[in-house]
């Protein structure tokens, strides 16, 4: 049997959801404010996955404009049932103060990388929801409810209630099944059914260092359910010195080779050393990625073996190795007319007359919009960091002729904190690259004063980006052979979950390429490449 490596999903891939069809494999992954919505990866062997889907690829599936920072998509379920595969989703709209507006959808598809239908709303009373397929036929949603009322626990409780999949709608009776532990904070819920029983499977403790995974049964699907003599099923709370770390909200998959298997959020902090700490064990640039451990059943209760703590490598199941080709290749020479299913923009699609693949051959064209600290259209493509140390680079052919224009490479966790170098304009210089940073929304340009001019005769500028671990540093060169360092360096734990002030923020680092243009006169930008490499 192979030996499976943790994380299986590296980045910021957070909330796992599997699902078993035949003998394939996929998991669901939260995409918060990054469009497209949901990614699904796919497995013949549970140790190599491949991106093969963005689901909620269409306007009409979801607008996520002006949705807040870490809003949009929170914890997809995937399924697969009556041949074809169900995705349920929350897009969250409000994530500040007492109330948590949020809306409960469906999409299926027959195809896990086909179009998928246009959207059923379920209901907005919480999020995390998840439909269960009992074997009568009926089908079922569980989701957690919120509480706005003061002086409540904001997390009610899990709701169960029937769907009509032929009315395409919620009918009978909505009961709330479960109320959680003391460790609160219930979420997250999944049904399952096995040797007799109605398992609940549920996140618990908050997405961060005390977060775990809470497992109850009942006889009865409405209840009441007990839980697991040991509970929590799994977490990293009382092991502060375990890599991996964050473990809880999880799913569940029986294997056609009749083993069992959970995946599980996890976070890897960085090195403690040198860093002030907001947190006692760290952060996570990476942001939340997804792990893999292997269940043993003892007296009708599942228990993860070796201990109900992650593990950094399994023992992986009894199945012939698959392995897939590179779902991303080091450099894109922006050759197809399709974007890679690894950049993603945010909130909303780009249509050609921001973003192009043809208006110059070979080229990703820009065309610029509103600043890094828009919540509504910004100009920038960008893909998870999934290493701690890697190599990012681009070519950029920029020509502005305001200070409001710019285009450059940016390296981002949110509208709040990020740092970009970038091709700009200056009055008595012309055109100048200068690095700007925004930390916890407070803006400084660490080059003022000390700009790089442009020399005329250069066209296209290269601009590089290295991480290395806890740091990361921008380059640039005007011939793609000479190149030199911008003697800032700059923190990647700034670039996180654990840092970035006011909490409830979810997503991970960022690295990509951007064009604004606060003029209003949407000046282009064209990139001729892109490469992401690991070190």
């Amino acid at each position: 049997m192979a030996t499976i490596q943790n994380p299986i999903l590296t980045g910021f891939n957070p909330d796992p959801s599997i699902c078993r069809a035949g003998e394939d494999y996929y998991i669901a992954v939260s995409t918060f404010e990054w469009f497209p919505g949901v990614g699904i990866y796919h497995s013949k062997d549970l140790q190599n996955w491949r991106l093969v889907s963005r689901p909620l690829n269409r306007l009409s599936q979801l607008n996520m404009i002006g949705n807040p920072d870490s809003g949009g998509i929170w914890a997809p379920a995937l399924s697969y049932h009556d041949g074809k595969f169900w995705l349920l989703y929350t897009d969250v709209k409000v994530v500040d103060g007492s109330w948590k507006d949020c809306h409960n959808y469906l999409v299926t598809c027959e195809e896990i990388d086909g179009e998928w239908s246009e959207p059923i709303h379920l209901n907005s009373s919480g999020f995390d929801p998840s439909l269960f397929h009992d074997d009568d036929g009926k089908k079922y949603l569980v989701n957690m409810v919120w509480d706005h009322r003061i002086k409540h626990h904001p997390f009610y409780g899990i709701v169960l209630q029937e769907y009509n999949a032929e009315e395409g709608r919620l009918v009978g009776k909505k009961e709330v099944i479960f109320k959680g532990t003391d460790i609160k904070l219930t979420e997250a819920p999944h049904l399952y059914k096995w040797n007799g029983y109605y398992y609940l499977l549920t996140a618990e403790g908050g997405t961060k260092y005390d977060h775990q995974a809470t497992i109850a049964r009942s006889k009865d699907l409405w209840g009441p359910y007990e839980v697991h003599p040991e509970n929590p099923l799994i977490t990293s709370m009382p092991y502060p010195r375990n890599p991996l770390q964050k473990a809880g909200h999880a799913s569940i998959v029986h294997t056609h080779t009749d083993e069992w298997f959970i995946v599980h959020l996890t976070g890897r902090p960085l090195p403690r050393e040198g860093e002030p700490l907001l947190d006692p064990r760290g952060y996570c640039p990476l942001g939340r990625e997804t792990a893999i451990q292997r269940l043993e059943w003892k007296g009708d209760w599942p228990y993860v073996v070796g201990g109900n703590q992650p593990s950094l490598t399994i023992e992986g199941p009894d199945m012939e190795e698959v392995i897939w080709p590179k779902d991303f290749e080091e450099k894109d020479d922006f050759n197809s007319e399709q974007l890679n299913h690894h950049f993603q923009t945010l909130r909303i699609p780009l249509g050609t007359e921001i973003l192009s693949l043809t208006d110059r051959k070979s080229h990703l064209r820009l065309y610029g919009k509103e600043s890094l600290t828009s919540k509504f259209t910004q100009a920038f493509v960008a893909r998870r960091w999934q290493h701690f140390e890697f190599m990012a680079e681009t070519k950029v052919d920029f020509r502005p002729d305001t200070f409001q224009q710019s285009a450059g490479l940016v390296n981002y966790y949110n509208t709040q904190n990020w740092t970009a170098c970038q091709i700009t304009w200056n009055e008595e210089k012309g055109r100048i690259l200068e690095l700007s940073t925004c930390d916890n929304f407070v803006f400084d340009q660490p080059l003022a004063g000390k700009e790089i001019v442009i020399p005329d005769e250069v066209d296209y500028v290269y601009l590089r980006v290295e991480v290395r671990t806890s740091t990361y540093q921008y380059s640039y060169s005007f011939n793609g052979e000479t190149w030199s360092e911008i003697p800032i360096t700059l923190p990647s734990y700034k670039l996180s979950d654990d840092y970035v002030q006011g909490g409830g923020f979810f997503t991970g680092a960022f690295v990509g390429m951007q064009c604004q243009d606060t003029s209003g006169e949407g000046k282009h930008a064209d990139f001729d490449y892109f490469i992401y490499k690991e070190r």
